[in-house]
């Protein structure tokens, strides 16, 4: 299975991961990290098919993909 893992410190809840999702795998945690911003989170048991485009849209480096071999 393949699903994202995303930085809570370095997010700052853009949402530009969210919109591109094309199986909305990711959504905001309700949670904020040390910087005081509301961080998105990877839905546990999502089905991720691995496209990469969330890491792709993420301006801060955020997001790390990990794709099922």
């Amino acid at each position: 299975m393949s699903y994202s893992v995303v930085d809570k410190n370095y997010c700052k809840g853009c949402l530009r991961c969210i919109s591109v999702c094309p199986k909305e795998c990711l959504g905001l945690s309700g949670r904020t990290n040390d910087g005081g911003y509301d961080y998105v989170e990877f839905k546990e048991g999502s089905p991720c098919i691995g496209c990469a485009l969330c890491y792709m849209v993420c301006p801060d480096v955020a997001i790390t993909v990990h794709k099922e071999k």
